[in-house]
């Protein structure tokens, strides 16, 4: 066994370029945990918050959430995999841009057969983060077929796969992007409608689709750009669920602007909370594992990096270039 993996690491939070590859130790796994070697490595915009400080961690700093490969040993205590396994992961600590790392072992899981390792790496973070969105992020009653959702950044990776996991709860997703070509995209995934929010008021397309009464939910990564505005989305206790600040953070706001509003909702949520324990995780996954099994959706993989093109996977992904899934192949 290699002593030494390479990895792309951070000492100081900035742009691209301060992502560097690195050679690092690789040790045994100790109680609780496991080692794996990646095959590939998911890409996701939190990587982008956690290079540049928006979510700080300890520096030096291995970037990455999500990675698929093979596990290589487990230690003690660790009764749900063994050395072998075909295995996937979303996960903290950061640190799967890297060949191979040690890390906990509760939120890997065994992968099916049928799924390969690339499709893995990019939708474990991304999936799981579907599937507490639409089956535990729900407004006060609850979501039913016909029901109107209105999702943003809906052709990016986990757009694109709540598109197609909405389409199967027969929902009718309505879903913004910044292009025609995006919202084509998001269409053929099973969006219900798209909106191009570069060209149209998405408060009133909103309005128009859904006859002047507004959307149950709506499921919001982009943050300071579309929160507000996303408010005026709702129906009466509706409910407003951020999950991510791609444009930033959302600026602090007066809770007393809900009530006139419509008795509105609102969570921030994060998947880091539904995967806390191993049997969460397993649960979530398995129902991830299934829909993807069935067909129902299908993981798009549009971009795949090598290592050494990290910061490029990172200026593309910050410039909204991407579609779907994105992977680093080590």
């Amino acid at each position: 066994m290699a002593t030494t993996v390479r990895a792309i690491q951070i000492e100081d939070f900035g742009e691209p370029d301060v992502l560097q590859l690195v050679e690092l130790p690789l040790g045994d796994p100790g109680p609780g945990e496991i080692r794996i070697r990646h095959h590939a490595c998911g890409l996701n915009f939190i990587d982008v918050y956690h290079r540049t400080g928006l979510y700080p961690n300890a520096l030096p700093l291995t970037l990455g959430l999500e990675g698929a490969g093979i596990v290589e040993a487990v230690g003690e205590g660790v009764t749900h995999l063994q050395a072998g396994d075909r295995a996937a992961y979303a996960s903290q600590p950061p640190g799967a841009y890297s060949e191979a790392r040690v890390m906990p072992a509760k939120c890997v899981v065994r992968l099916p057969d049928a799924i390969d390792f690339d499709t893995a790496a990019a939708m474990m973070l991304k999936g799981l983060t579907v599937q507490y969105l639409l089956k535990k992020t729900l407004p006060q009653e609850g979501l039913h077929p016909g029901d109107f959702v209105l999702f943003h950044a809906a052709a990016g990776g986990v757009g694109l796969i709540a598109c197609q996991w909405a389409r199967a709860l027969g929902l009718q997703l309505i879903g913004t992007a910044g292009s025609d070509a995006k919202c084509q995209l998001a269409r053929e995934h099973g969006a219900a409608h798209a909106i191009n929010y570069s060209k149209e008021d998405f408060v009133a397309r909103v309005k128009e689709i859904t006859g002047g009464k507004g959307v149950k939910v709506v499921y919001d990564s982009i943050g300071k750009d579309t929160f507000e505005r996303s408010l005026d989305c709702l129906r009466p206790f509706g409910l407003m669920a951020s999950f991510g600040a791609a444009s930033g953070p959302v600026p602090p706001f007066a809770i007393s602007m809900l009530g006139p509003k419509g008795s509105l909702y609102v969570t921030r949520a994060t998947i880091f909370t539904h995967i806390a324990t191993r049997e969460s995780t397993q649960a979530m996954a398995d129902e991830l594992f299934e829909v993807v099994q069935s067909g129902a959706v299908k993981v798009r993989i549009d971009q795949r990096y090598a290592f050494a093109d990290a910061a490029r996977a990172h200026r593309d992904l910050e410039a909204r270039k991407t579609t779907g899934s994105s992977v680093l192949i080590p």
